[in-house]
């Protein structure tokens, strides 16, 4: 169990780092944003892991009231100039998360990025940039190869690949919720009245 526990001290530890070290104005800034786009149409993009995460943070927005659509899903409708489009990517190199947030460009969508570096072609794409610290998949040449960094002792973090990054997110996007909740005057009872009841 040493590797679990080795490894479970450092997700904590990542964690607690990455939160301290937000930007708050920019934080402040993205829910001015979201709160400005409650009534309109807010999409979320995400690849991987990272889509894993923005699934949550789209059903948690949902419970609040708002009206939310996960990117690529069948019943996600068009976007139009005021709505909103959070791309998560750790990198901000991810192809799809980039045509994507092209698209909503173009259409006049305004869009926000999450990831670990500003200025990565989304952070370059981006109206609004959050960024959040941890480990993604862009670094050294040899980051690919997690059992090989291990094995010669390289001190790169324990968990393989963009985990870092995406606990992180996960994290901070589930703080985000109870912070609109706050702000929007709602508590738990109000989000169960939106939570699935088919099940």
């Amino acid at each position: 169990m040493e590797w679990l526990e080795a490894t479970a001290k450092e997700i904590i530890s990542g964690i607690k780092h990455s939160i301290e070290e937000l930007n708050i104005k920019d934080v402040e800034q993205l829910i001015k944003l979201l709160l400005r786009a409650k009534h309109n149409k807010i999409f979320i993009v995400g690849m991987g892991r990272s889509g894993f995460v923005g699934r949550a943070f789209a059903l948690r927005l949902m419970n609040l009231g708002f009206n939310v659509y996960f990117l690529g899903e069948t019943i996600t409708p068009a976007a139009e100039e005021a709505d909103l489009l959070l791309a998560i990517s750790g990198t901000g190199t991810t192809r799809m998360i980039l045509t994507a947030s092209t698209a909503a460009k173009e259409i006049g969508a305004t869009i926000v990025a999450v990831t670990s570096f500003p200025e990565s072609p989304l952070g370059q794409l981006a109206d609004h940039v959050v960024t959040l610290r941890g480990r993604t998949k862009k670094g050294s040449p040899r980051e690919e190869d997690y059992l090989a960094r291990q094995l010669v002792g390289e001190r790169e973090p324990l968990s393989p690949l963009g985990s870092i990054f995406e606990n992180n997110c996960m994290v901070f996007l589930d703080s985000l919720i109870v912070e609109l909740m706050h702000r929007l005057g709602r508590t738990e009872e109000d989000l169960k009245q939106r939570h699935a009841t088919i099940e």
